[in-house]
């Protein structure tokens, strides 16, 4: 039984994040490991709901009150099982989930939620210190085979469930290292690649494949891989960036984000930092957009030594405190801080860019400043009105962080005659209509949470399996 009195006599509490000037200086995670007190101390905040609303809060459905338990008790690898069962990469989650189970969670309703997230990590990252995490390889080989096109979230976590049922997967990656935007798209601070690194060492253990540099509709036609193989799994993401549509977009210094963030995981990586590359060194920055990304931007910049980070968001002003009884247990808009918003640069909301300017290349961004009338959560937006009040920022780079529209214009889809509709690829339970051929993840959804890739890559990975197990029964069986 949970502590009675935890969440009544403990208050929520994070381990501390490294002091600014030094993690401006590197580009490892901004904040400290927690102690095992914390840890522990944190877990028995957790009220042991008769009806966790957590569990409905996280896509996976991972079943937090067991091993905060768990952890609360000092069974941890009884807790990393648990964890296990449900999510294959609690690492990542940990490190990147906005962690729509604490929001859900019920403690939320009049104090501050358990610290779901910090608990997860701590469980992973002891099963690993332990030891406890190892390679399940299958015990019988099924004899059907899956070629799964792209490596992001969904894919590993639809290859690591497949090889494990025995079936023979080969992942193929156009990149030449696999992690899709785990890689690529999210810096160092946020996520070390040695952690995905770890993880696919488990993978290639399990009998999983990887065809490197190998782009499935390019390098490779996509209906002969389709012939190839007993099923296809199209994990390819939706990386296909919103256009600015503004006088002067198409100026030198105007870069869309996903670009610059690509190039620098590549530098940090391998130093390869070549000429023409885009670079944030002692320049005026002006990134827009007021999400995730953004935020990526602004600490890669700085940690290139820009000389100024400026995010513009066009839309109203998110509430600074919550409204529980509003919106609980959904996921509320609120002004959320990411690590790099401590480190320096400016935020600046309700302001409509109207262009960027300069002699052949970018120099600054115009706009005016917009107001947006009162809203009650879950209300539509209301419009904006003009206050006719003209803003200027200087900006030599400028990225474009305004999120994507979804799938890229890539040969796959049409070299396996699947739909493709608004930017997604169209699926019923995870299948396209075309035998044998499933997608999973942000190519379905639209740009998501790697929480709800692993989920989904999960779910395909059933269907899928269903799919071969039904495919291998004769007629006469």
């Amino acid at each position: 039984m949970p502590d009675p009195r935890g969440f009544v006599t403990i208050r929520r509490r994070v381990a501390p994040s490294r002091p600014v000037p030094e993690r401006l200086g590197d580009h490892r995670h901004q904040a400290h490991e927690p102690e095992e007190g914390l840890i522990r101390e944190q877990a028995t905040r957790c009220m042991g709901c008769g009806v966790p609303f957590c569990h409905s809060g996280c896509p996976l459905g991972n079943l937090v009150p067991d091993w905060n338990e768990l952890v609360r008790t000092g069974r941890y690898r009884e807790a990393a099982v648990r964890l296990h069962e449900t999510n294959n990469f609690p690492e990542l989650t940990g490190k990147l989930c906005p962690a729509p189970c604490e929001e859900a969670c019920v403690l939320a309703l009049n104090d501050d939620p358990v610290t779901i997230k910090q608990i997860e990590l701590a469980i992973v990252d002891r099963a690993f210190a332990e030891g406890w995490v190892r390679a399940r390889p299958p015990v019988q080989a099924t004899g059907r085979s899956v070629a799964i096109v792209g490596s992001g979230p969904a894919g590993l976590a639809a290859a690591q469930q497949l090889a494990r049922a025995g079936h023979a997967v080969t992942v193929f990656e156009r990149d030449e290292e696999p992690g899709g935007l785990l890689r690529f798209g999210i810096p160092d601070f946020k996520l070390e690649k040695w952690i995905v690194d770890r993880r696919l060492d488990q993978l290639l253990a399990e009998g999983v494949r990887f065809e490197l540099g190998a782009a499935v509709g390019a390098d490779l036609d996509a209906a002969d891989l389709a012939a190839r193989f007993d099923a296809v799994l199209l994990a390819t993401g939706a990386q296909r960036g919103r256009s600015l549509g503004l006088p002067g977009a198409g100026l030198a210094g105007v870069e869309p984000a996903l670009a610059y963030l690509v190039q620098r995981n590549r530098d940090v990586a391998a130093g390869r930092f070549g000429p023409g590359a885009i670079t944030a060194a002692g320049k005026d920055v002006v990134v827009l957009g007021g999400g995730d990304t953004s935020a990526d931007c602004l600490g890669c910049a700085l940690r290139e030594g820009a000389r100024s980070v400026t995010e513009i968001a066009h839309g109203p002003t998110p509430p600074q405190r919550r409204t529980p009884l509003a919106t609980w247990p959904a996921w509320p808009t609120l002004m959320r801080a990411y690590g790099a918003h401590e480190e320096g640069g400016r935020r600046e909301w309700e302001i409509e860019p109207t262009a960027v300017t300069g002699e052949g290349r970018a120099r600054a961004v115009h706009g005016r400043r917009v107001e947006f009338g009162r809203s009650g959560p879950g209300s539509p937006r209301p419009a904006a009105r003009v206050t006719g009040v003209e803003v200027a920022f200087p900006a030599d780079l400028v990225l474009v962080a305004i999120g994507f529209s979804g799938v890229e214009d890539d040969p796959v889809y049409e070299q396996l005659a699947v739909a493709v509709a608004d930017g997604r690829v169209v699926v019923q339970d995870g299948a396209t209509g075309v035998p044998g051929v499933y997608a999973a993840g942000d190519c379905v959804r639209g740009a998501d949470l790697i929480v709800t890739a692993v989920a989904e890559g999960r779910a395909a990975a059933r269907s899928i399996h269903a799919h071969l197990a039904a495919d291998a029964v004769s007629p006469a069986a």
